[in-house]
């Protein structure tokens, strides 16, 4: 019987990383494609952002052999006049299953949603709000004073997703 195989819809290294933390101790090989997420590339709301990592989820699970792919995608989305910082993540399977989970929402600072509004995406909004600070692990890192990072962030959504698909395909077992 051969190992499992998971493909992620991305070359980022942090989503890559997110997913090969988490599958690390199953024995499942993760390999990366690039996947388009076909929304745009500052998503503006969860259905969009949603949306991008179904896209991915299944664009890697098209591109590669894999039993499942995973999509992860980071975005932005107003709630109660606030915008804040969101991520999604989807695991799709090769019977059509799909499983999604959100994750972290963190409210931007006004300044840099105003940017945002303006038309930026939010790593270049981030930089040119604040120049001074090294901005590599995101906004995460960023509106969390280094805490947390993108890795750790997509992480959770990863282990969501991945935990439901575990527990539709234990119970048929």
């Amino acid at each position: 019987m051969r190992n499992k195989k998971a493909a992620v819809g991305s070359k980022n290294r942090a989503k890559v990383h997110a997913v090969q933390d988490v599958l690390i101790q199953e024995h499942i090989e993760v390999v990366s494609v690039a996947a388009l997420s076909q929304v745009a590339a500052q998503p503006f709301s969860d259905d969009e952002t949603k949306e991008g990592a179904v896209n991915r989820a299944r664009g890697a699970l098209d591109a590669t052999e894999a039993d499942f792919g995973f999509g992860l995608e980071g975005g932005v989305s107003e709630w109660q006049g606030t915008l804040y910082l969101c991520n999604w993540g989807a695991l799709a399977t090769r019977s059509g299953q799909l499983y999604t989970a959100a994750g972290l929402r963190l409210p931007l600072p006004t300044d840099i949603a105003a940017l945002l509004y303006d038309g930026l995406e939010l790593s270049k909004a981030l930089k040119q709000a604040v120049p001074h600070v090294d901005v590599s692990q995101g906004a995460v890192g960023y509106l969390t004073n280094g805490l947390l990072t993108r890795k750790t962030m997509f992480s959770e959504v990863v282990r969501a997703c991945y935990g439901q698909y575990r527990l539709a395909t234990d119970k048929l077992h």
